[in-house]
């Protein structure tokens, strides 16, 4: 029996210095809060360059900027493109160079609300206030066990400790500090309020007109903050165990909290909520209980992999990554709706979230015997599902057309690349058919059924006859997960047609199961779908990319083409051609070209075709998107410091790799390699589709 306990705390990140690297979260799944070095939000700047930087983000916190034009997206100019069948279908399509204010405003509204930092103001013996470099003997723990962060400093040799947690749930942090500082009065909180905006990390200090803090009640130890934002509002409850709050002079939007100075310890909880709430905070003691409760009910259930007695000198670093990504992803992917690529800690592509990574985000939860988990975002589907179907409708299609780059409200907002996706299209099927393969029971095809049933009639009724060849075709228009290619003239992409057999065949499977009749449309469709693509012995992109690797430009992004046997099971694939697709990618790829969650897709591939040391390699691989910070996050480049698809990918590849998958090889650990070099102990994970 493997010693979860100490499994997890081994991997503790442990911090030292202001690393913008290194900024550590509490969370819940809906909420997230992102500290510094001092366990708090004290020195910004430190992280938003290039770093990690300090988010306040909730899943219901969103801003809207002011739409005195009335841009909406049913007004927005339609861009039309013929259909392989010569039918027009219009597009919220705008070119890079051709943006206009109404393109700007419709992609970046609404966005996700940093809604304030909260941070230490410290004071040197000087009086001065300290800097950044002024604070010594820094260390600072998040035990992950505890779901806790222990940060520790000194100023002038008087050292605060500082403990910062979060509520299971609520959008709730408890803070205790205990310094000498504090008799000193040489230690505030402070709470600062931005303005909203979609760009990296949420907040502008430049419009203080545009925004208002008001204080509308408060006494000694408590008080109630309301904040509006042009037409959204919230509320931020405060409670402290001494000392008084009072406005700065000079900034409306920023409130300091000076402790008294009869004590050197003082507790903070403060809680954000849409609207003005009655409800008591709960104490400090019951927010660390709550929270030692629930991670360690996280840890102990679901599953668990230990490598530590492997010989392979990667094994400690691979459990690092794994045992850092289900925390990160338990904190900032596991709630209501489907996250944004850098979850809760920054934004990201106009402060949205993208349905095609949904799937990277949140399929390892039921890997691990989580399904709760993933079912959290599933429910968001149903809420949309109207507006989904008139997208569908209002381009001439049946069922629901999911959309790509959204907020809370479901609506595809304009770009040049995002209304011509389709591989978020099936991933509600494949989420529903993971659930029910965990639970089995009828309660579950009937609670998803109308998602499942309405995804494949568009996926039908998109495949378009081609009546010279006698099949049906994906596209034009259409955008592969490769991106890379035109959408106008883009035709059967492979990862997309092996998805649409995956679907449609999983949505027959459910009417089967439910004892309802068979859809002829669906089973015409699935059973005259055009081939994988193929040319000389080795898939493409696509059928309108037959270069892919002979010359063309096509070997860069996303290496798509291998994702039919391996986050798929192997709809229409052929074993030995994709064996020599994966060995012609990992010799003539771009890898520094690639993403963070390509290196778990490769893995899967090549653990399903038993090309077990090529799995771990691909996953360890050396390259500068496949790196796991000391957070653990997987970092991109810069802007992008935090991309959780590389996280989420990560942990479904790993537990593929140890359980195996349906109709897999019945060997212990089959996607390890099975010579010694990986010793492989696992416990409740379940096999992959």
């Amino acid at each position: 029996m493997i010693d979860r306990k100490a499994l997890v705390q081994r991997h503790n990140p442990v911090i030292s210095s202001f690393d913008k690297f290194s900024s550590l979260s509490v969370g819940n799944g809906n909420y997230a809060f992102t500290v510094d070095a001092t366990g708090l939000q004290t020195f910004p700047t430190l992280y938003s360059d290039g770093g990690v930087p300090l988010g306040n983000f909730s899943n219901w916190a969103w801003h809207t900027h002011p739409n005195p034009n009335d841009y909406q997206v049913e007004k927005f100019p339609l861009t039309y493109y013929p259909t392989f069948g010569g039918r027009s279908v219009g597009f919220p399509y705008m070119p890079p160079g051709q943006i206009t204010e109404e393109y700007k405003w419709l992609k970046f509204n609404p966005h996700k609300l940093h809604l304030g930092m909260v941070s230490f103001r410290l004071l040197l013996p000087s009086g001065e206030e300290a800097s950044a470099d002024d604070l010594k003997e820094i260390e600072q723990v998040l035990d992950l066990w505890k779901g806790v962060i222990e940060s520790q400093f000194s100023i002038g040799g008087n050292k605060t400790a500082v403990t910062t947690c979060c509520h299971p749930t609520q959008d709730l942090i408890a803070v205790r500090v205990k310094s000498k500082l504090i008799r000193q009065g040489h230690i505030q909180i402070v709470f600062r309020f931005p303005y909203g905006t979609w760009k990296f990390a949420g907040v502008d200090w430049e419009k203080s007109s545009r925004h208002e803090t008001e204080i509308p009640s408060s006494s000694s130890t408590f008080a109630q903050i309301q904040r509006k934002l042009d037409q959204d509002s919230y509320t931020l409850t405060a409670a402290w165990s001494n000392g008084s709050l009072t406005r700065d002079e000079q900034d409306q939007h920023l409130l300091l909290l000076t402790p008294s100075p009869d004590h050197d310890e003082f507790e903070l909880r403060f809680r954000f909520t849409p609207e003005a709430t009655e409800t008591e905070l709960p104490a400090f003691e019951s927010v660390i209980a709550s929270s030692e409760q629930h991670w360690k009910n996280f840890w102990t259930s679901g599953g668990t992999i230990e490598l530590i007695d492997s010989k392979d000198t990667r094994a400690h670093e691979l459990e690092r990554r794994i045992v850092l990504s289900q925390y990160l992803t338990a904190i900032q992917s596991s709630g209501s709706l489907p996250p944004a690529e850098s979850g809760l800690t920054h934004n990201s592509w106009a402060g949205k979230f993208h349905l095609e990574m949904h799937w990277w985000h949140s399929v390892h939860f039921a890997l691990w015997n989580r399904a709760d988990y993933l079912a959290n975002s599933l429910e968001w589907y149903s809420s949309i599902l109207d507006k989904a179907r008139n997208l569908a409708a209002s381009q001439g299609y049946e069922g629901a057309r999911w959309p790509k780059c959204v907020a809370p409200d479901g609506i595809n907002g304009p770009c040049y690349i995002e209304p011509f996706l389709i591989w978020q299209q099936p991933h509600p099927i494949y989420y529903a058919e993971l659930i029910y393969k965990l639970k089995g029971t009828k309660e579950t095809l009937e609670k998803y059924a109308t998602i499942v049933f309405d995804s494949a009639a568009f996926m039908a009724s998109f495949a378009e006859w081609d009546q010279e060849q006698q099949r049906y075709v994906l596209g034009p228009p259409v955008a592969p997960a490769q991106e890379i290619f035109d959408h106008a003239t883009t035709m059967n992409p492979t990862f997309e047609l092996s998805y649409w057999a995956f679907g449609l065949s999983t949505a027959i499977a459910w009417r089967d199961r439910l004892g309802l009749p068979r859809v002829e449309k669906w089973e015409h469709v699935l059973n005259h779908l055009s081939q994988l693509p193929e040319v000389d012995g080795l898939y493409v992109a696509a059928e309108t990319a037959p270069d892919t690797f002979s010359g063309g430009n096509g070997t860069k992004d996303h290496p798509t083409m291998l994702a039919p046997l391996g986050i798929l099971p192997g709809n229409m694939v052929d074993r030995e051609t994709m064996l020599r697709t994966l060995h012609e990618v990992i010799k003539e790829w771009n890898w520094d070209a690639t993403w963070g969650w390509d290196y778990p897709m490769v893995a899967m591939t090549s653990a399903r075709l038993g090309e077990t040391q090529l799995a771990v390699d691909t996953l360890l691989i050396d390259k500068v998107t496949n790196t796991f910070l000391p957070n653990g996050h997987n970092y991109q480049r810069k802007p992008l410091t935090v991309y959780l698809p590389g996280n989420g990918g990560l942990l479904s590849a790993v537990a593929m790799m140890a359980a195996g998958w349906e109709n897999g090889p019945e060997t212990h650990a089959p996607g390890f390699p099975q010579d010694g070099s990986w010793n492989v102990r696992y416990e409740g994970l379940e096999k992959m589709l």
